[in-house]
Parts: C-alpha cells; sequence; structure tokens
C-alpha cells in the first residue's frame, strides 16, 4: 500500500519534468508510505514517476518502485495489493518469455502480466489498485483504478501536462495548480457528502471512476474506458435453493477473507460486534496458530444518540481467542482531530465517522499491525440497512399508478403545510419526476433545502440542476445491463457506484492511510461482489429480516445473539458534541466562509446551526474547514 504519483507532458509542450518537482508531490503523501521513496523521469525529461512505499508484500529492496521491466519500456507507480500474484507469477513463468528481479513482489507481475496481455491483464486481477504505467515504446501513459474503487486515483490536465496522485494534496503541490471550489460539485455534496465522480470539488481536478483506466497518448489525447462491471460477474441463481445459495456465499466469502489475509507484516481486524466484522474475525482465525488482533472504538462517557458496542466486540474476541485492543475516544480528541481530519480527507468527506475510523486504525498501528481487514460493503450487498426497507415500501407505494400531476399537488400541499424542509416531500418530489426514489442515501439536505442553503448568484448560475444529473448516467447503465432490475438491485447497484467508492471507502483509504494502514475489505472482493447480486432479491429480504442470506450462511459461525442484535451503524454522537465548544468553533469557521465567499446564504446556514441536527451542522462545518485549508 502506497502513494504514488506522475506528471507527462504532452509532445507539443514546453513544460519538463524534474525531479523536485516530482518529489515534491511525492512527498507530501508520506504518510501514505514512510517505508521508502522513489523517483523515476525519462531522459527527456517528459515523464515523471513518484513512489512513497508501505512495505507489505516482499519487505525487500527488489520491490522499490517505480520498477521497471526487463528492458525499460515500462515503468510503473501502483498502490495496491494482487491477492492473486502468486498464481499470475507462475502462469507468466511457464511462458519463459520474462526475467525476475524479485522473488515475491506483486508489483512486477503487473509489469510482467501487461508485457503478456496488454491492458486486458486487469481482467486476471483479483485486488485492490490504482497505477500509472508508462508505455515507452507506445508513448502511453495507463492510469487504472480498481474494479470496485477501494483506492482512488486523482489526475489534472493544465499548461500542456497531465499530472495525478492517490492524493489530491500532491497535486496541489504543482505551482501552477489552480485552486478553486466546483460549484456544481458543491451542489451535490450536500446531497451525497462527497463529490461524485469524476469531478471533485476542486475545479479541474478530477477522480478516476472505479473499474476503469485513462489512457493518455503522448500529445495529449484522453481515451476512457470502463473495463469492468458487477453485471459481468453476474450468472443466475434462480434454481438454487436458499441453502445451496448460503453455502455459496460463505465459501466465496472465506476464500476472500483468506486471500487478504496474505502479508508479510502483522494483519489484525476491526471488530464492531456486528455481524460483518465479527465474521471477518472469525474467518480470518481460521487456521491460525497465534490469536487474530482485533481492534475496537468507544466513547468515553455516556451518550444518548449513541451507544457503545463494546461488549458485543469483547464477546467475540473472546470467542475466537483475539489479542484484542479498545480505544475510548473523548469529545477533546475530536477536537483535537478535525484540523487533522480536513487534511487527510483532501476535499470534504462529510461523514463523521471518519473520525472513530482515525482512532481505530491509530489504535491498530500503535499496536504494530499494518494491514487491517474491515467489514465495508456487506451492508450495500445484503441490504443491511433498516432504512432500505422503508425505501423499498415507499418505492412500491410510488409505483401504483397514478398521474404525475396528482404528486405534484401533493408536493404542493406538503410544502404549503409547512413539510418542504422534510425528506417526504423529497422523496414524493422524486416520484412525481418518474425517478426512482433511492439515490445513494442522497437526503444530506433535500433539494429544497439546498435551494435555500445556495446564494441567489449560485443559484442563478446552477440552473435547473438536480442531484438526479450525477445518478442518471448510474441508472442508465443498470437499465441497459441488469438482468434482474429490480428496486433492491437499484439501490445495491447505485450504491456500489456511488456511496462506496466516493464516500465510504474513501474514508476508509484516508483515514487508515492517514495512520500508514492499509485497510483491506473482503465483503468487496470482485468475485464475491458478483456473487451477492446473483442472489434472487426476494431471497435477500425474506420475511423482512436485514441480511438474510449472510446471516444463514454465517449462523453457528458468529454466535446467534451477535446475529440478530439489531443493527448499529458506527456512529459518532454528532447532537451531543455540539452542546459544547465544537458549536462554537463550527459557527466561527462557516461565518467566515459565508464573509469571504458567495456560495452559501449566511441567513439560512446561520439557522441551520441553530436549529438542525448535528449531522448537518457537522456537514457544513467539514465543508467551511476544508474551504479555509485548501482554498482560503
Amino acid at each position: 500500500m502506497c502513494g504514488i504519483n506522475g506528471a507527462l507532458s504532452f509532445a507539443d509542450g514546453a513544460f519538463r519534468v524534474t525531479p523536485s518537482y516530482v518529489t515534491c508531490m511525492r512527498d507530501a503523501m508520506r504518510h501514505r508510505g514512510p517505508d521508502g521513496a522513489g523517483c523515476w523521469i525519462d531522459d527527456a525529461r517528459r515523464v515523471g514517476l513518484g513512489h512513497r512505499r508501505l512495505s507489505i508484500i516482499d519487505l525487500s529492496a527488489a520491490g522499490s518502485q517505480p520498477m521497471s521491466n526487463e528492458d525499460g519500456s515500462l515503468w510503473l507507480t501502483y498502490n495496491g495489493e494482487i491477492y492473486n500474484h502468486r498464481e499470475l507469477r507462475e502462469e507468466l513463468e511457464r511462458t519463459g518469455r520474462h526475467l525476475w528481479k524479485s522473488h515475491h513482489c506483486d508489483t512486477e507481475v503487473i509489469l510482467h502480466a501487461f508485457e503478456e496481455w496488454g491492458i486486458d491483464c486487469l481482467s486476471r486481477f483479483r485486488g485492490m489498485f490504482a497505477f500509472g504505467l508508462w508505455d515507452a515504446r507506445a508513448r502511453q501513459l495507463w492510469l487504472v483504478r480498481d474494479r470496485i474503487g477501494i483506492k482512488p486515483l486523482y489526475y489534472s490536465v493544465h499548461h500542456g501536462r497531465l499530472t495525478f496522485a492517490s492524493e489530491i494534496k500532491a497535486l496541489l503541490k504543482d505551482p501552477d495548480q489552480h485552486r478553486a471550489i466546483d460549484e456544481t460539485g458543491l451542489f451535490h455534496y450536500l446531497s451525497f457528502l462527497t463529490t461524485p465522480g469524476p469531478a471533485t470539488l476542486f475545479d479541474g481536478i478530477n477522480k478516476l471512476a472505479p473499474g476503469t483506466w485513462l489512457r493518455v497518448d503522448d500529445d495529449g489525447t484522453l481515451t476512457h474506458h470502463r473495463y469492468w462491471d458487477v453485471w459481468d460477474d453476474v450468472s443466475t441463481m434462480m434454481d438454487d435453493g436458499e441453502d445451496r445459495i448460503a453455502e455459496r456465499v460463505l465459501a466465496e466469502l472465506r476464500t476472500s477473507v483468506s486471500l487478504r489475509k496474505v502479508s508479510d507484516v502483522p494483519v489484525g481486524v476491526f471488530l464492531s460486534g456486528g455481524i460483518d466484522s465479527s465474521t471477518n474475525a472469525a474467518l480470518f482465525s481460521e487456521g491460525e496458530s497465534s490469536p487474530v488482533r482485533t481492534f475496537s472504538i468507544g466513547y468515553a462517557g455516556a451518550y444518548r444518540t449513541y451507544q457503545n458496542e463494546l461488549t458485543y466486540a469483547r464477546e467475540m474476541a473472546q470467542r475466537v481467542g483475539a489479542d484484542h485492543h479498545e480505544y475510548l475516544i473523548t469529545a477533546g480528541d475530536v477536537m483535537l482531530f478535525l484540523p487533522h481530519m480536513v487534511q487527510l480527507q483532501d476535499e470534504p468527506i462529510g461523514d463523521p465517522v471518519c473520525v472513530p475510523l482515525f482512532y481505530v486504525s491509530k489504535l491498530a498501528r500503535d499496536h504494530g499491525v499494518v494491514v487491517c481487514q474491515l467489514g465495508e460493503g456487506a451492508d450495500e450487498l445484503f441490504v443491511g440497512y433498516p432504512s432500505w426497507i422503508e425505501a423499498l415500501k415507499r418505492q412500491r407505494w410510488n409505483d401504483v399508478p397514478m398521474p404525475g400531476a396528482m404528486k405534484s399537488l401533493g408536493c404542493g400541499a406538503l410544502a404549503a403545510l409547512g413539510y418542504d424542509r422534510t425528506v417526504h416531500l423529497e422523496w414524493l418530489r422524486r416520484g412525481s419526476r418518474g425517478e426512482p426514489i433511492f439515490w445513494s442515501g442522497a437526503e444530506a439536505f433535500t433539494h429544497l433545502e439546498k435551494r435555500r442553503l445556495l446564494s441567489p448568484r449560485l443559484l442563478r448560475s446552477l440552473g435547473n440542476l438536480t442531484s438526479w444529473d450525477a445518478i442518471r448516467p448510474i441508472r442508465e447503465r443498470f437499465e441497459r445491463r441488469a438482468p434482474e432490475p429490480s428496486h433492491l438491485n437499484w439501490m445495491s447497484y447505485v450504491d456500489l457506484n456511488l456511496r462506496l467508492p466516493e464516500l465510504l471507502l474513501m474514508r476508509v483509504d484516508k483515514m487508515t492511510m492517514g495512520v500508514s494502514l492499509e485497510g483491506r475489505v473482503p465483503f468487496l472482493d470482485h468475485r464475491f461482489v458478483g456473487l451477492a447480486f446473483s442472489i434472487p432479491s426476494a431471497l435477500k429480504t425474506k420475511h423482512g429480516t436485514l441480511k438474510y442470506v449472510l446471516k444463514k450462511a454465517v449462523d453457528g459461525i458468529v454466535p446467534r445473539n451477535l446475529i440478530e442484535r439489531p443493527k448499529q451503524g458506527f456512529g459518532v454522537p454528532v447532537n451531543e458534541l455540539f452542546e459544547g465548544p465544537l458549536q462554537r468553533m463550527a459557527e466561527a469557521e462557516l461565518q467566515r466562509f459565508c464573509a469571504e465567499t458567495d456560495l452559501l446564504d449566511a441567513d439560512e446556514v446561520a439557522r441551520v446551526m441553530q436549529s438542525a441536527d448535528g449531522s448537518k451542522r457537522w456537514y457544513l462545518m467539514n465543508l467551511a474547514m476544508w474551504w479555509r485549508t485548501f482554498i482560503a
């Protein structure tokens, strides 16, 4: 796991890449790779690659990057893990066409796989990855992001060059990089708590979408291609009984966890005591001669809105004989961490779960663990959110034949009755426009709330924009390819393409790498994801039970009381935190933001900060702190 960066100067440009240019960008991400650093510049100074190393597989110098093939025609800077690299290496060795420098380095496998199969080598990789590969013969730079989007990759085109990096802060080290807010991105952030790709909240800086590659020719021509969609790995399971389906789920998950145990450094598990992390801990401990190391987080003191789950985590840790560790976060920890959190985020990630995620990552790293497994993805694949059941009911009500005009009248009536700030009016508004009710949890602020929040100038500039504009391309792919275009499959699909890579996995990457820790997510192995999408929708919610299939699969591995206890998310008691000094700090941040920008309406912001729930205050505070840190 590492930090990567690079630059390509286009053939007709005057810019030349220098070692100091590459290393300055690279070392802005020192936290991603404290174990080593490398830089390569081609002789013409048109191309440069940088790398910060967090040593996990093959700790020897042979694993250092940027890395070349035998004749120097390919150069690679790579972040991630190819879990099946041993099998691929054996296949490549049998051809007799490749010379190897390392003993078991997965980076070198990527290079020789590209030599052997070209960009189609991606179909053979099982893992998480983002990389930049320079093909000197073809004079092409390839930028690639893994299928699910577990690892981020940003790029910018300006002043006759393209720059790329694992983090935006590296791109900002280029003195010619424009710094300004992407105003459309701001509008969508107020819905999604993140800026949907390919945009970022920085005007002119983009994210590479999950499951895509970008080829950059020497003359600056950019070619994007989506090389994977989940439907590529979906097959029908309509004729399989639920017992057989549960067996297949457990077998594939067991394989996924086992693959993510492979490491030359210590590996642990984040353990909350819920079904996802408990399953990880149980499967990880199978066949181990030493105790699995588990890490849990809670809060010091009692809070009305959040109850610690440590009792459940301890029970599961005891069951698997874990070497278990805990940390209790204080209100002071939150205040102390906020400036650092914004620095790590690069662009606002409005979810306050960044706080406990950072502290549990730090807990693991402080105890000598360099890799941890997490439970992200299970809720989205197996319907783990109670709100999804409610969303399904609302969607079915909306499916009842009714003229759109009547729904529009209903919207007007609700607004007249004072419900114009509620999410219920938002759902009815979507239904009246023929749009699905579920937008990947896009209810941070409703459409009408956003129109109150935005300044008159920005409202005029954005015109009739809605956050459906960010969802529409995903919906079109779903309708074009889904073999079972059910409402539930839509909910999983849009989350797989938006909320997971842009919010949940982004917070995992930024907070874990902030302490030089690698996070691995067994539930998001692409083969396991394909299997989960193959399960008939009706079975996933049988008897109205959340995670029905997963619970059936792990029954006997995870204690029944942990399987059946109500879901509790990984949360933050934001309402209580805003009863203390956090409120004063947040108000000061937003007052400055409103005074020095022409983006939000100061009166509406003040109303939100006085009367809205703590989550909405946090979203705005995160935005204002980001602006002060990176733009102002």
